[in-house]
């Protein structure tokens, strides 16, 4: 299991109550693909710029895929840029690898004759067991990435913390584009809050 594996897991395990939006969860998850190539050495940060090392062979078809697509050309790309090019309907993409290897299953439940609804199930495998036991031992990368989402913050004073200062910048910079995301979903609201109340005053 990857990190961002283990992070898609976690998030549909927990957040039955709340579900993630899909751009949060992408963003989360482009961020945790990026600390598993810090980890394997495949990249390494000059500031905010992602520096590839070398191309490693990675079994996880997604996060190979995510080796593949890194900018190999000064002035490289900044780990802002890499979130949003990177996480662009990325949490659809582990949806689909989900569903294709089995790991869950999509329940469709009918509602009158019209409407249909989509629930998501995870199927108890081992990658499942895995990434629960990750998170029940508040692994401090997986436990950092939940937590900026805003599914749970389970982090107390006695959390063990992240110290790789590349790893920080990255979940810094991921805390920093979900904030972004956030205030431009308050902006749209706003406009079309503006724009419903200008009709009625026109009487429209």
């Amino acid at each position: 299991m990857t990190t961002p594996r283990d992070l898609f897991t976690v998030s549909l395990d927990i957040a039955s109550d709340r579900p993630v939006e899909r751009g949060d969860l992408s963003l989360a998850l482009a961020g945790a693909e990026l600390v598993d190539l810090l980890d394997a050495q495949a990249v390494s940060l000059e500031g905010d710029r992602i520096v590839p090392n070398y191309q490693p062979t990675i079994a996880d078809r997604l996060l190979d895929q995510a080796a593949s697509s890194l900018v190999r050309e000064a002035p490289y790309e900044s780990i802002s840029d890499w979130l949003w090019r990177r996480g662009r309907d990325l949490s659809s993409a582990y949806l689909a690898e989900f569903e294709a290897e089995g790991q869950i299953t999509l329940q469709r439940r009918r509602r009158w004759l019209l409407f249909q609804t989509t629930s998501t199930e995870l199927v108890d495998t081992p990658d499942r067991r895995r990434a629960d036991d990750r998170w029940a031992s508040d692994e401090p990368v997986l436990t950092a990435l939940v937590a900026a989402l805003g599914i749970h913050d389970r982090r107390t004073p006695d959390t063990p913390s992240v110290t790789d200062e590349s790893v920080l910048a990255v979940l810094d910079a991921v805390e920093y584009a979900l904030e972004e995301l956030a205030t431009e979903r308050r902006r749209r609201v706003g406009r079309l809050e503006e724009a419903a109340q200008n009709n009625r005053q026109r009487g429209w």
